[in-house]
């Protein structure tokens, strides 16, 4: 599905304003989980608003693949159908999974198989492959699944699901929500109460989601931990969905209207979820022009349209505790701190080592080689922001990493010089239609801001 050759791209300052009112595509963790749950369900489950993009069509063409009946109303329409095959009654797929870029997708979908009894191969797109999958499958091996990988517990996998699985009792040792959600899907089919404990709250659209399909979920708040019981075997029922516009894609249109001056954009059916949304407390503490109106609860989930403006910005130090609801989010933020006046520190970052790429590396290089002060101090990124963008001017190296290439991008709209990506035909794993969206935001003559170098 990937582009067979690198397709670079260039960001220029635009020579107005950006300007408009938009929808960013559905919410990825909301896809994926609707496809998988809808296929778990009995009966038939009609989603609005899917992400398009290729992460998301890796899952639907995986359950497919697991006997789910999967089929699109229609070329781009985000309307998808699923007849679901029931708790227990998946089949064994006759070729390997390949789960492309989706990290959130391959472990999600290891919490199912590993106690369906039924055997699968696992594989992914070079980037995926590099990521370590043993956080999920070590703890899921408590069911009675068996894994078998490449060395450090990497794709290729191998999963031979348990045929009497067990119910999970787990304290998860860093915050992942990915973690959380694969083992409550694996419990969902193991008889008894399957337990989580996670050390900081992480996002709950799992826990939501599960709710709206009819299981029975209980959170307990013991000072930052959060309890999470599920019990198992319930009788999932067909439940509609309607995605909301994902936050994490949101950021990229939100931070270049902050960062190009005059510009005011509207964002509109964005997803809201708190734990979802620590970007837009950091920006907000950095003095940016944000506000949200029309709030209402859409699916189980909090829904509203945001509108951003141009705002100068000062630095602030992000604890990290703030980090589960913000992880992908940090490159676009450290565009942001270098534009900003001070030292912005982002603490405890450490998640980011094990992303589509080594972001927290890739970011910081992707700052110095556009003429931005940066360094790394342990688990700890501090950018020191001038007042004004970088000079620009700077190839970055996108590591197959979406976000990394859509932050470069926006770095470009405001630096003194282009910022070129040196591949962003990764975009559309996350944002289809990324490229075409910011061109419209920008009057520029009749030349596109994003284009060719």
């Amino acid at each position: 599905m990937h582009s067979p050759s690198p397709r670079p791209l260039a960001a220029h300052r635009p020579a107005a304003p950006l300007a408009g009112t938009l929808r960013v595509p559905g919410d990825k963790s909301i896809s994926h989980r609707a496809l998988m749950f809808g296929a778990l369900a009995v009966g038939q489950t009609r989603i609005t608003g899917l992400l398009e993009g290729e992460d998301v069509l890796r899952t639907a063409a995986a359950m497919r693949a697991l006997g789910a009946e999967v089929t699109q109303d229609g070329p781009g329409s985000g309307t998808w159908r699923v007849a679901g095959r029931g708790l227990g009654g998946l089949v064994e797929p006759a070729d390997v999974l390949d789960m492309g870029n989706s990290g959130t997708a391959a472990r999600l979908l290891c919490g199912i198989l590993a106690s369906h009894p039924i055997f699968a191969v696992m594989t992914g797109d070079a980037s995926l492959r590099r990521r370590p999958m043993r956080r999920v499958t070590d703890p899921l091996a408590a069911c009675g699944a068996r894994f078998a990988s490449r060395e450090g517990g990497r794709l290729p996998l191998a999963i031979e699901g348990a045929r009497d699985p067990l119910p999970l009792e787990y304290r998860v040792p860093v915050p992942s929500a990915q973690v959380k959600s694969a083992l409550l899907l694996c419990g969902l089919n193991a008889p008894g109460l399957t337990r989580i404990e996670e050390p900081e709250a992480t996002r709950d659209h799992s826990e939501n989601m599960l709710r709206h399909f009819g299981a029975e979920v209980g959170v307990e708040e013991q000072g930052r931990t959060r309890i999470i019981t599920l019990r198992g075997q319930p009788e999932l029922r067909a439940a509609d969905v309607a995605v909301p516009g994902d936050p994490s894609s949101a950021a990229f249109p939100l931070v270049a209207a902050l960062l190009v001056p005059g510009s005011a954009i509207r964002i509109e059916g964005l997803g809201l979820n708190p734990l979802r949304i620590g970007l837009f407390d950091c920006l907000r503490e950095m003095g940016a022009d944000i506000t949200i109106e029309n709030t209402r609860i859409q699916g189980g989930e909090p829904v509203g349209d945001v509108v951003a403006r141009h705002a100068p910005l000062r630095a602030i130090e992000v604890p990290w505790e703030r980090a589960p609801s913000m992880i992908d989010e940090y490159p676009v933020l450290a565009v942001a701190a270098a534009c900003a006046t001070g030292t912005t520190r982002m603490l405890g970052l450490k998640e980011l080592r094990v992303k589509e790429s080594d972001r927290l590396s890739a970011t910081a290089a992707m700052l110095t080689a556009n003429g931005a002060k940066v360094e790394i101090s342990g688990d700890d990124l501090i950018v020191y922001g001038t007042g004004r963008p970088p000079a620009g001017g700077g190839r970055v190296e996108t590591h197959m990493d979406h976000r990394l290439a859509m932050s470069a991008l926006v770095m470009g709209l405001a630096a003194d010089a282009p910022v070129t990506v040196d591949d962003a035909s990764f975009i559309d794993t996350s944002f289809p239609g990324f490229v075409a969206l910011m061109n419209g935001l920008a009057d520029n003559g009749g030349v596109e801001p994003l284009r060719a170098p």
